[in-house]
């Protein structure tokens, strides 16, 4: 995977109207961040913008794909679908594309804090008090 330092310039400059982004460089490509949450990666200079339930529709209707890599036994699919390459033209319109997968970020994020509550610390023993304290 790459992402190429004038694409990743190129990004934050058509993400300028959505906020300020960060990107950070992981496994030869690039997470793209806002407020340290991860909503979007790059590979081979291609964004991928993070799905759910809710955004995966619209992502389809418009004909794109998920983040596909090679694992050890079998293709990985991840969570992150390609951008539309109209949106990558437009700043208006990457900057809606890019609302919507910040808030499946946003979803998966209240999600993983959300799952089933820690089980319960099991209760210690009370230790005897020492010889010294009993005197």
């Amino acid at each position: 995977m790459t992402a190429s330092r004038e694409f990743c310039d190129y990004l934050v400059d058509l993400l300028r109207g959505f906020g300020p982004v960060s990107i950070r460089r992981m496994f030869g490509g690039a997470g793209v961040y806002r407020d340290g949450l991860m909503f979007a990666l790059i590979a081979y200079d291609t964004l991928y913008l993070k799905v759910d339930d809710e955004t995966r529709p619209a992502f389809e209707r418009a004909g794109m794909g998920p983040f596909t890599y090679e694992g050890k036994s079998e293709p990985v699919t991840m969570s992150y679908f390609q951008t539309p390459a109209e949106a990558m033209e437009d700043a208006e319109l990457l900057t809606d594309w890019a609302r919507g997968a910040y808030a499946a970020a946003l979803r998966a994020k209240g999600a993983k804090t959300k799952q089933a509550p820690a089980k319960p610390k099991k209760a210690r023993k009370a230790k005897p008090a020492s010889r010294r304290a009993r005197r």
